[in-house]
């Protein structure tokens, strides 16, 4: 699990949060990431929001350099996973 400090707390269901926990990715995360008909973006998303245990909302409300946090941690998990990091 890792835990990503957010620079700019978000409330979810009224309950002021400052980290985000992420669980690492499993292949039925992304397999249910990319059947959706939608972009990249999006996918993305509900990627994160899947690892999180939060709404693709809840994602969308990140402040973007919270958000770049989140998507370095996946990229280097993803890199790491397939030897090219």
């Amino acid at each position: 699990m890792k835990k990503i400090k957010l620079e700019n707390p978000i409330k979810i269901d009224g309950v002021e949060v400052n980290e985000i926990s992420l669980r690492p990715p499993k292949v039925r995360d992304l397999i249910a990431s990319s059947k959706k008909n939608i972009d990249e973006a999006e996918k993305e998303v509900n990627l994160i929001a899947n690892l999180g245990e939060i709404s693709p909302e809840t994602v969308q409300e990140l402040d973007l350099r919270d958000y770049i946090k989140i998507q370095e941690w996946l990229r280097d998990f993803l890199s790491a996973s397939t030897g090219k990091n």
